[in-house]
C-alpha cells in the first residue's frame, strides 16, 4: 500500500486521513500535541457549532477574498453535508432560531470520539507529540517523544492551523519552514477578536455585564450578536463578527437601541418631564438598562440634552478602543498559505505531493459554523486531492 502523511490532528486533519482511508491509502497521522482536537474540544465547550444552515449564496460571502478559491469545496460539503456527515458519526443535530447547526449533545467530545473510532476501524494510525519540524531530503522530519525521527511518504496533508491559541497547539511556528521553500504566505493577523479598551471606574463596575438588544456596525460589517463588558474590553460574538472591518480600519459603532428609528427615539425623548434627570430619561422613556447607559456616558461624556442629538449619539455610538486583542487570544486568524500558492486540489506548487487544509491557508470567516464548516470541507478536498495525485503517479 503507498502510505500517506497528515500532520495536525484538527477537523481538517482528521477528515484528509479518513478520505485518503477510504481511496485504500495506508495513512498516518502525526499531532503535535498529546491529544487530538483540543481548539476542536475547547469550541465545543458552550456548544459545537456545526454549520449555518443557509444556502451556498449566502454562505459563500461570509469567506469575502476567499468566497471563490472556497466555492468547488464548499459546493461539495456544505452545511447539510456537515450534518449528514455528523449524523453518520451517530451523532444527531439539531438547528437553532438562528440557523446554527449543534449537536443535540451540545459538546465535542461524543463526535470526536466517534470519529477517532472509525478512522481507528479505516486502519489510521495516530501519533501524538509528533511536532513537524520541515523537511530533510524530501521527507518529513519530527521532533518526537524519542528524539528526531524523519517518516517518509508518497504524500503529505498538512493540517497545521492557523496562529491563535498556541497552547491547543495553532502556533503558526510552521509558516518559516514554508517559507523557506519561498512558499507564499499571507501574514498572520486576529479574527473573530475582541476589542482592547482602558475602561474607567465608572465602566469597570459593570465587568461581566452583557450588552444584549444592540447592533454593532463598523464598515460594511453589522451584527446583532451580544458582547461582554471585559475587564479589558469587549468580548462576544457581536464583536467578532464586525472585527475584520475594525482591523482595516474601520469605526465602531452601536446602535444601542437598534428596534426603533431615529425619529421613534427622538419622540421617546422629547415626552420625558422636563425636570428627569438624564439618566432617568434613558431609562424611563427609552428603557436602557444601566449597561447602556454606562456605555453611552462612558464614550459620550458629556452627553447632549437635546433630544434629536441625543438621540443621534444612541443610535450611533462611537466606541473608541485600543486595537483588537491579541492574536492569541483570537478565535481565527487571517493569512497563511496563499490560494495561488496552491493548485485546485490544495497541493503546493512549490512541493508536489504535499497539500494543505484547513485554518493554515489564507482564508478567514466570522463565527457561526463558518469557520468548522470551511475547515471540514478543505479536508476532505485536500485528502481527495492528495488520492487522486497517488493514483495518477501509480
Amino acid at each position: 500500500m503507498t502510505h500517506a502523511l497528515v500532520i495536525g490532528a484538527g477537523p481538517a486533519g482528521l477528515m484528509a486521513a479518513e478520505e485518503l482511508a477510504a481511496a485504500g491509502v495506508r495513512v498516518t497521522v502525526c499531532e503535535a500535541k498529546p491529544s487530538v482536537g483540543r481548539k476542536f474540544l475547547m469550541a465545543g465547550k458552550s456548544g459545537l457549532n456545526l454549520a449555518k444552515d443557509e444556502p451556498l449564496q449566502e454562505m459563500l460571502p461570509r469567506y469575502v477574498e476567499a468566497a471563490e478559491p472556497l466555492r468547488p469545496m464548499l459546493e461539495a460539503f456544505d452545511a447539510q453535508a456537515v450534518q449528514d456527515w455528523a449524523r453518520g458519526l451517530g451523532q444527531e443535530v439539531f438547528t437553532g432560531s438562528t440557523g446554527r447547526v449543534f449537536p443535540k449533545a451540545m459538546k465535542a467530545s461524543p463526535l470526536l470520539r466517534a470519529w477517532l473510532g472509525r478512522l481507528d476501524a479505516a486502519g489510521v494510525r495516530l501519533r501524538t507529540n509528533m511536532r513537524w519540524q520541515g523537511w530533510q531530503d524530501g521527507h518529513a522530519v519530527f521532533d518526537g517523544p524519542q528524539g528526531a525521527e524523519v517518516i517518509a511518504a508518497d504524500v503529505t496533508v498538512l493540517a497545521l492551523g492557523g496562529a491563535s491559541w498556541a497552547r491547543l497547539g495553532a502556533d503558526g511556528l510552521w509558516a518559516s519552514s514554508l517559507q523557506a521553500d519561498g512558499i507564499a504566505l499571507s501574514h498572520f493577523a486576529p479574527a473573530n477578536v475582541g476589542l482592547k479598551i482602558g475602561w474607567s471606574s465608572h465602566m469597570r463596575k459593570h465587568t461581566g455585564v452583557a450588552l444584549k438588544g444592540v447592533r454593532f456596525t463598523a464598515g460594511p460589517l453589522s451584527s446583532r450578536g451580544e458582547a461582554v463588558v471585559s475587564r479589558t474590553g469587549l468580548e462576544g460574538g457581536g464583536v467578532y463578527e464586525v472585527s475584520r472591518a475594525v482591523r482595516l480600519g474601520q469605526t465602531l459603532l452601536v446602535d444601542l437601541l437598534p428596534d426603533l428609528d431615529m425619529a421613534e427615539v427622538e419622540q421617546r425623548l422629547g415626552r420625558a418631564p422636563a425636570k428627569a434627570s438624564l439618566s432617568n430619561r434613558l431609562r424611563k422613556a427609552l428603557r436602557l438598562d444601566p449597561v447602556k447607559i454606562a456605555l453611552a456616558q462612558e464614550c459620550a461624556r458629556p452627553l447632549p440634552q437635546a433630544p434629536d442629538d441625543l438621540a443621534r449619539v444612541l443610535k450611533g455610538l462611537e466606541i473608541r478602543h485600543d486595537g483588537l486583542c491579541p492574536m492569541d487570544q483570537a478565535i481565527s486568524v487571517a493569512g497563511g498559505v496563499r490560494f495561488d500558492a496552491l493548485t485546485e486540489d490544495l497541493m503546493l506548487k512549490a512541493r508536489p505531493g504535499v497539500f494543505c487544509a484547513g485554518e493554515m491557508i489564507d482564508w478567514e470567516a466570522p463565527t457561526g459554523g463558518y469557520l468548522i464548516t470551511a475547515c471540514i470541507a478543505t479536508g476532505r478536498w485536500a485528502g481527495r486531492g492528495a488520492a487522486a495525485y497517488l493514483l495518477e503517479a501509480a
